[in-house]
């Protein structure tokens, strides 16, 4: 009996330096923001082909097909509003444990979509630590995802943040 290969998204896409990537400049232009080199190596750009597989893989499941998510998709559906957070101590540490509740592992290797041609590889972690790097309001929409499509995170640019899920979620406090 033969074994079905499965091929998983990881082993498919190619990354670039950071260097080559146009948005570099919110993880290391002072300006906006210095990662420290150990966080920056962390941070995987893709190339354009592989952030429009991520892209097609998002665009091909329907699950933006309504905004924010198509009904039915996930069994859970939670958001909050983001309020003035660039420069806000308060209001970063309160998306921080937001984001922490949504129960996915630190170390899970988590793709980031702003459009067919910007994506990037990294974890949880660095997407929780550095979410203000990664999501200017306004400006942005940026849809977090694995390749399970079991949940799906997206920063809306009218200052949301949704998160849908299939799994359990750590209950908020009261």
């Amino acid at each position: 009996v033969a074994m079905a290969m499965t091929t998983s998204l990881a082993d498919i896409l190619t990354t670039i330096p950071m260097s080559e990537f146009a948005m570099k400049w919110r993880f290391t232009d002072p300006k906006y923001d210095v990662l420290p080199p150990n966080h920056l190596d962390q941070i995987h750009p893709l190339d354009d082909q592989s952030a429009g597989l991520v892209w097609k893989l998002i665009l091909d499941s329907d699950v933006h097909a309504v905004d924010p998510f198509k009904p039915d998709f996930f069994r859970h559906h939670e958001s909050t509003e983001i309020r003035d957070s660039h420069g806000d101590a308060d209001e970063d540490a309160r998306i921080r444990k937001w984001l922490y509740r949504c129960a996915i592992p630190f170390d899970h290797v988590v793709y980031l979509s702003w459009q067919p041609t910007w994506a990037i590889k990294t974890t949880w972690k660095m997407l929780v630590k550095y979410w203000t790097s990664f999501y200017y309001p306004i400006s942005d929409d940026l849809s977090v995802i694995d390749e399970s499509l079991d949940w799906c995170l997206l920063f809306h640019h009218e200052n949301e943040i949704h998160f849908g899920t299939n799994r359990p979620r750590i209950a908020t406090e009261p």
